[in-house]
């Protein structure tokens, strides 16, 4: 019995050297691969702007085009910003011990995280003509009948249950010790969640929150289904008029580039408002 204890802690022996010497070279092959395929896409992508490239069609749809992206921007931010604000009472809910506010937010995160972006837009957009009498009667059928604001609402209420799970994450990642700290210098509830709990929290939030504003941008797209002339909205009014594919491709390359530039901005952000914690 001894023996068969002491064999079962035997150091696992290295690979022999040929085969890590295979493993390796398979692995730089994939790679090489890889690397070839997206060289051969990336060229091929080139060559067909290249080849394609009408100089009036770009004099005349490149500025609509533009007018698309400021669409898609205010869109997005105006829809980030309203989520971060819906967010926060949402998030105390999903913290909260009340089974009456705990399950409301519950119900709230369920609905708009587990329904498509695409059919809450359409509930909202197609749904509210069906409540014209009552949205008349509050005052808000100016607001509803528009389809812009119908985008900017929906994307709001979608982002903030998206939010609101990121920064109740975060709060709960925040060690309890930070809480027994403010207690015992007597600080009141309110100042230990607004200057201690809330900063170290949005710190730890900073990624998962730059996932969420990328995946706006491109779920941002959805708008052109109900005539918001965004970038995706002016792409499918200028190909309903060319027939150009390439115009689809060029709407791709500006998603793609305000992805990246999104991305590098949020990089820097991150960097700097986490150099406290680098060694």
């Amino acid at each position: 019995m001894a023996g068969y204890v002491a064999s079962s802690f035997i150091a696992p022996q290295p690979a022999p050297k040929g085969l890590r010497g295979r493993k390796w070279t398979v692995s730089r092959a994939a790679g090489l691969v890889m690397l070839l395929f997206w060289a051969l896409l990336g060229i091929g992508i080139i060559m067909i702007l290249v080849n394609g490239y009408d100089p009036e069609k770009i004099a005349k749809y490149a500025p609509k085009i533009g007018d698309g992206i400021i669409v898609t921007i205010e869109l997005v931010a105006m829809s980030l910003v309203l989520g971060a604000l819906i967010s926060v009472p949402v998030a105390m809910g999903r913290m909260s011990a009340s089974p009456l506010w705990g399950g409301i937010a519950f119900g709230y995160s369920y609905f708009f995280r587990g329904t498509p972006l695409l059919a809450q837009t359409f509930l909202v957009y197609y749904g509210a003509g069906q409540f014209v009498g009552f949205f008349k009667a509050i005052g808000l059928w100016a607001l509803f009948r528009d389809a812009y604001f119908c985008a900017v609402f929906t994307f709001s209420l979608n982002t903030a249950a998206y939010q609101a799970e990121i920064l109740a994450g975060a709060i709960l990642a925040v060690p309890g010790g930070q809480r027994q700290a403010a207690d015992s210098l007597g600080l009141r509830r309110s100042v230990t969640f607004w200057k201690i709990i809330l900063p170290q929290a949005l710190i730890t939030a900073l990624r998962p929150y730059g996932n969420e504003v990328i995946l706006m941008i491109k779920a941002s797209s959805i708008a052109s289904i109900i005539t918001v002339l965004d970038v995706m909205g002016q792409t499918r009014v200028a190909f309903s008029k060319t027939y150009d594919l390439q115009i689809y491709l060029w709407a791709a390359i500006i998603y793609l580039i305000t992805v990246e530039v999104l991305r590098r901005l949020w990089e820097l952000m991150e960097q700097r408002l986490t150099r406290h914690l680098k060694r």
